[in-house]
């Protein structure tokens, strides 16, 4: 069976049991005729990254098995990967975060100028939990002691992410305005992630946003003192609608990864994702999910974020993610017994909002170019064009 897409593409209530279940056959190639192309190009970001080192893990297994080369190929450049996938399409499945993948279908900065491609999800990559750390002898106790007001709050100015979560998020979270918020904390820049994080032990600022998988966390837990993290209570479902206008990708979650001082604790995720251009050839994307499921015991020890692939994760993601799944991987979950109606119903109201924003920014892209006007992410003549056609359409947001 040949497969056009893929070869242009590489030319120039459910049982935990069964979630969890290792694979049901031996090898999934060896269940149907089905013809894998003979080069998979995966794309991932730079070579310093878990997803790059994760996805090296389980690509040799894979080619083992099935027998078609697989390459992973580092692409830094986020906009650069996109274009890979969807527009030059030498690259066949994309690591993605997903609020990544909120700036491309948005059309967000340097993906102004990229051509408007539809995009599915596939499977569940890697998963990083985020929270809120202090000191082991801080005053506060709960996140709500911040709205006494005086604390110090890192700003960490290498990341907007990280800058809008705390001087926005967190705020809304609490339920503060933005004159409140500006009034009631006060933030102290930070130049790097690791002066960000240690500055609660430096004495530099009270609380600050961090990953408790990052290795300057085992140092701080490990410091005089130690750490703690301020739970952001999961259940409020009224303030984590708030942070999620600012950040709307993130998934409320109990952290259960990284140093023991935050597990348990509840906080958030974000969430790579392996993505797929809306047309990928559905038996190759059912096959390669197939075998994502049926041979994760084989590769889920290659690395410590590979264990992230289980069918259980990808599954508890789909109960909160708002992005449209690809056709190839629900045929698999329908087979499985592990997709539901309601999903059904969720998917199709995604796929179309994801079409809505793919013909408003076609739109926008053809009044701009038969205007003259500059197609730029900093071009506010293009950018007026832009929020013309994209006013009042709905943006994903993760599912509380």
């Amino acid at each position: 069976m040949k497969h056009p897409i893929l070869f242009k593409a590489l030319g120039p209530a459910l049982s935990i049991a069964l979630l969890s279940a290792g694979p049901m056959i031996a090898s999934a190639n060896e269940t149907s005729d089905f013809e894998w192309p003979r080069l998979l190009v995966v794309g991932t970001p730079g070579t310093g990254t878990a997803s790059f080192a994760s996805a090296n893990g389980w690509a040799p297994i894979l080619q083992k098995e099935v027998g078609a080369v697989v390459r992973v190929v580092p692409e830094d450049n986020e906009s650069m990967r996109y274009r890979r996938l969807t527009d030059r399409r030498d690259i066949t499945v994309s690591s993605v975060a997903g609020a990544e993948m909120l700036y491309q279908i948005e059309g967000v900065g340097g993906y102004a100028t990229t051509k408007p491609v539809a995009q599915r999800i596939i499977w569940h990559h890697t998963d990083t939990p985020w929270g809120l750390v202090v000191s082991g002898d801080s005053k506060l106790q709960t996140v709500e002691d911040l709205k006494d007001g005086g604390y110090r709050v890192a700003k960490g100015m290498f990341s907007p992410a990280m800058i809008s979560s705390v001087t926005d998020g967190l705020g809304a979270y609490l339920g503060l305005s933005a004159e409140q918020i500006e009034q009631t904390l006060q933030f102290v820049p930070a130049g790097s992630y690791g002066e960000n994080c240690r500055s609660v032990v430096e004495g530099k600022a009270d609380v600050a946003w961090c990953s408790p998988i990052s290795s300057v966390m085992s140092e701080m837990e490990g410091a005089p003192g130690s750490i703690r993290w301020l739970p952001l209570d999961n259940d409020n479902t009224e303030a984590w609608g708030a942070f999620l206008e600012h950040r709307p990708m993130l998934i409320p979650t109990e952290i259960s990864l990284g140093v023991s001082t935050a597990r348990g604790i509840d906080g958030a995720t974000s969430n790579f994702l392996y993505s797929v251009p809306a047309d990928a050839d559905a038996d190759f994307v059912y096959n390669l999910v197939k075998w994502f499921h049926q041979s994760y015991d084989a590769y889920k020890g290659s690395h410590p974020m590979a264990s992230r692939m289980s069918l259980e994760q990808f599954r508890t993601y789909l109960d909160r993610s708002p992005l449209p799944v690809h056709e190839g991987t629900v045929k698999y979950l329908e087979e499985i017994g592990v997709w539901t109606d309601k999903d059904n119903t969720l998917n199709e109201a995604a796929k179309k909002k994801m079409d809505q924003w793919m013909q408003a920014r076609q739109a926008a892209q053809k009044e701009a170019a038969k205007a003259g006007i500059k197609i730029s992410g900093d071009n506010p003549d293009f950018i007026k064009i832009l929020n013309k056609h994209t006013s009042g359409l709905e943006r994903f947001r993760s599912r509380l």
